[in-house]
């Protein structure tokens, strides 16, 4: 497949894109004190280096009642332009362009400020958000007047750093949108009512930046083309927005996405996770080309070139964001331009590490790549001083990161899997529906391991003897974990089986099931899917006070959705206790009053792991060097394997 069209050039106001690829806007939690950062700067040149055609930063605060977390960049403050100019030098040294975000919330504010108290929640008119659970606070026309000023001040902060432009944000019901928004907007005055009232916010927002900035920097919108929610923006609204927008000639481009933060069901499209079709959000790009004369970009699951040339040549938009694609690879448009498409790490969409990581308060990174983020520590591989022989027991993605990174490096390395092939667990998240694309992690780690000149020798189980007789100066034990089971009273009466037998097929469940989840993550969503699709009255039985607490919460809440369609009953602050024949029992993890759930003819127990131990036990006062990493270490998941695995292959 050629790619003609995502690598030819793009002009945007006499700023020229090397190609059509971009990374669009995204929180890195990089700054530092609300601040660009030297983290920041290395992370995008890391994208940059690897060929995207334009960086576009993430949000940046715009005013002081923009407030979103304390991570936000505030472009504000004078003291913003050093880190930015850092960050513009960085990216404009690899012929890529960059574009910084102009951001303000409104009433979208999902936390508290550094001391704990919650921030003023800003909007046009007062009502209640649903999704945070605040109050909004009407704008005076003062402060209105300031928050376009302030607008305004950050646009020429970022030009006067070396950006090539700027773009206001104005997707997922963020202040802009809640202006345009009839429902969220009930003002009487100049700002609200009529359509021409309700656009105006953005209409003004545009001409003071454009008067600050003058002809020449690109000025930008970002708009979610439906917000896919009750009383948010709808298809046809926008449309009409993006019309009137391009007969007045505001903006140079426009910026397309879906969804809203104003609620659970909008907020799923801002990071759309694996059960959502690739490239789904081109339709509504392509509906806003036709109305319009401005260039298009278009986000939404362009997890392959492939499928941003694919959305290109049909001419539903001009540029593609393949954002969480350079998160996985920064390196994946110069390997596509370059012909090297099997070196591409696809992304695979689990969110656990990228937007998983910004719910946690943590820097961004990628489960497949932990160098994402962490460019100034592993953003180089540094050659092994001395080269070693290392043998790596254990084939899931902690030991094949550890051996690629080990071999990239120098040593001689010799992979062990006593399975018939590598993957581990992660064969076993593949096998559930929706999760078939959890099974990329295998391909591309498999991809790198013979890339980087490991031998593997699958089939074979490693022993302290054999350990022994090979000889080898450091052997890194990745042997993965079992499924745990607990005592469980009653047990030799009822019918009871581990989630993997389910997983894999070897358990014949009855009609009507009762999942005992004890770690809230894909394993329990997983498995009552399957059982519920195959026909079985399934409860999921949480010992957490919510089902799937351990899974990000944009692929969570698309999956209780579903599995509300499905009939799943969920049942919180469950811990198993016993079963018979005809029951499951639990205790409220609150209250430690039992609870029953009768009629039951399976128990499913889906309670965790435990470390596979054995060759590390055996190896000890062993007199070589022994690393245990992964499951083998702590049961947990495949991303802190993979970062163990990093982390030993870097320091041996």
């Amino acid at each position: 497949m050629n790619f003609d069209h995502l690598f030819s050039p793009l002009t945007i106001r006499g700023v020229e894109f090397r190609n059509r690829i971009f990374s669009s806007g995204h929180q890195t939690l990089l700054a530092e004190g609300a601040l660009p950062s030297e983290a920041m700067a290395a992370y995008h040149e890391a994208r940059a280096r690897g060929g995207a055609g334009l960086i576009i930063t993430e949000a940046t605060a715009v005013h002081e009642t923009a407030y979103f977390n304390a991570a936000l960049p505030t472009g504000y403050v004078d003291a913003c332009i050093p880190g930015f100019r850092a960050i513009a030098a960085a990216v404009h040294q690899h012929d890529c362009r960059i574009i910084g975000q102009l951001f303000h919330p409104g009433s979208e504010i999902p936390a508290k400020r550094e001391d704990g108290s919650r921030p003023v929640p800003w909007g046009p008119s007062a009502r209640h958000q649903e999704r945070y659970l605040v109050t909004v606070r009407p704008l005076p026309l003062a402060l209105i007047e300031d928050v376009i000023e302030g607008y305004a001040d950050t646009a020429v902060r970022m030009i006067e750093a070396g950006f090539d432009g700027v773009e206001v944000l104005a997707s997922h019901g963020y202040l802009p949108a809640q202006f345009l928004n009839s429902h969220a907007n009930q003002r009487d005055d100049r700002y609200g009512g009529a359509f021409e009232n309700r656009l105006r916010f953005l209409d003004e927002v545009h001409d003071r930046v454009r008067q600050k900035l003058g002809g020449g920097p690109v000025v930008g919108l970002r708009i979610s083309a439906d917000e896919k929610t009750p009383d948010g923006l709808a298809q046809g609204e926008v449309l009409d927005a993006m019309e009137a927008l391009d007969r007045a000639d505001r903006f140079d481009y426009f910026n397309v996405t879906l969804g809203s933060s104003d609620t659970v069901g909008g907020a799923v499209h801002i990071v759309p996770g694996m059960a959502v079709e690739t490239g789904y959000v081109a339709p509504f790009a392509e509906a806003i080309k036709r109305k319009t004369s401005r260039p298009i970009m278009v986000v939404g699951r362009i997890n392959q070139p492939q499928e941003g040339e694919k959305i290109l040549a049909a001419g539903q938009a001009d540029m593609v964001g393949m954002t969480r694609a350079q998160i996985c690879d920064p390196e994946m448009a110069d390997k596509t331009r370059t012909g090297r498409l099997d070196d591409v790490r696809a992304c695979i969409a689990c969110n656990q590490a990228c937007i998983g990581h910004y719910e946690l308060g943590a820097p961004i990174s990628c489960i497949q790549h932990p160098e994402t983020g962490r460019e100034l520590q592993f953003g180089t591989p540094v050659a092994a001083a001395v080269r070693r022989r290392v043998m790596v027991v254990g084939g899931g993605p902690g030991g094949m990161k550890a051996a690629a990174v080990a071999a990239e490096r120098g040593h001689e390395v010799t992979l062990y899997e006593k399975a018939p092939r590598l993957g581990g667990q992660a064969l076993l998240a593949q096998m559930l529906p929706g999760r078939e694309e959890f099974g990329g992690i295998v391909t591309n780690l498999a991809h790198e391991v013979a890339e980087a000149g490991v031998e593997v020798r699958t089939g074979v189980e490693v022993s302290a003897e054999l350990v022994r007789a090979k000889a080898p100066e450091v052997v890194i034990v990745a042997t993965g974990a079992t499924p745990f089971m607990p005592d469980i009273e009653g047990r030799e009466d009822a019918h009871v089986v581990d989630a993997w037998q389910v997983i894999r097929n070897e358990a014949n469940c009855g009609a009507r099931v009762v999942i005992a989840d004890w770690r809230g993550d894909w394993i329990g969503l997983g498995l009552a899917e399957k059982l519920a699709r195959e026909g079985c009255q399934v409860r999921l039985c949480s010992t957490a006070n919510a089902a799937g607490v351990n899974v990000q919460y944009y692929t969570r809440d698309l999956w209780i959705a579903e599995l509300s369609r499905l009939g799943v009953e969920f049942i919180p602050y469950a811990r198993l206790y016993g079963a018979d024949r005809e029951s499951a029992y639990f205790q409220h993890t609150a209250s430690d009053e039992p609870m029953e759930c009768a009629d039951t003819d399976t128990l499913v127990v889906s309670y965790g792991h435990q470390s596979e131990m054995d060759l590390s036990d055996a190896l000890a006062g062993w007199e070589g060097e022994v690393h245990s990493i992964g499951d083998a270490l702590s049961p947990r998941t495949a991303e802190e394997a993979i970062l163990d695995g990093l982390k030993v292959g870097s320091s041996i």
